[in-house]
């Protein structure tokens, strides 16, 4: 039961981010995602098979098994056409939307695990709860680091300037190499983070 919460809580997370993306963009004037069929809250036209199901599900039972490990999951990129975006800075609140929707999550059931009797009313909502916070922080820091795909990097670009096209390059080029160097022998400093940040919105120590 608690790995069917999980993956649940995992879906629905990621659903949320990418469906944020699209939705600014479209205010903001790309209806690429809306005209993909993307700015809906059905997980079906937003899953990967591998990174909303099968890993993230590998991952859980390892971690259950083991006793420790790291969940990571992802969706189905929306599309995103930078072209039809008005602004200069429209590019990073695009990125910057799917992060920003986990915060909020975490931040809105943190408050719940903070200030709400939930063991009064059902003792499983602080294990519920406690995961929902716990993996939508973590979904928002890993995608704000600054490194090619996620989200951080595009946030990076917009800021660049034209004088450091040669860090943008080395990156884009290197993202992926870099980024699994991270997740293989750095993952427990965003865990840390990520603690951190739970202690202070929920009040109470990482589970």
């Amino acid at each position: 039961m608690e790995f069917i919460f999980l993956i649940a809580i995992l879906i629905m997370s990621v659903v949320l981010h990418e469906v944020s993306h699209g939705v600014v963009a479209n205010a903001l004037g790309d209806p690429t995602a809306k005209n993909a069929g993307r700015l809906t809250l059905n997980p079906i036209p937003h899953l990967d098979p591998i990174g909303s199901i099968l890993l993230p599900g590998a991952l859980i039972l390892m971690s259950m098994v083991t006793g420790g490990g790291f969940i990571f999951g992802w969706a189905k990129p929306v599309p995103v056409n930078v072209m039809n975006l008005r602004g200069k800075y429209d590019s990073a609140m695009v990125s910057l939307a799917g992060p920003g929707s986990n915060i909020a999550i975490a931040v809105v059931f943190g408050l719940a695990l903070r200030l709400l009797p939930l063991a009064d009313l059902n003792p499983a909502l602080i294990m519920v709860f406690g995961y929902i916070v716990y993996l939508n922080l973590l979904l928002a820091v890993f995608n704000l680091l600054p490194i090619p795909p996620l989200d951080g990097s595009h946030i990076l670009f917009t800021f660049l300037p034209r004088s450091m096209e040669n860090m943008k390059f080395m990156l884009s080029k290197y993202g992926m190499f870099i980024l699994l160097f991270i997740i293989f022998f750095f993952f427990g400093i965003i865990r840390v983070v990520v603690g951190g940040l739970y202690s202070l919105i929920v009040g109470t120590p990482l589970f």
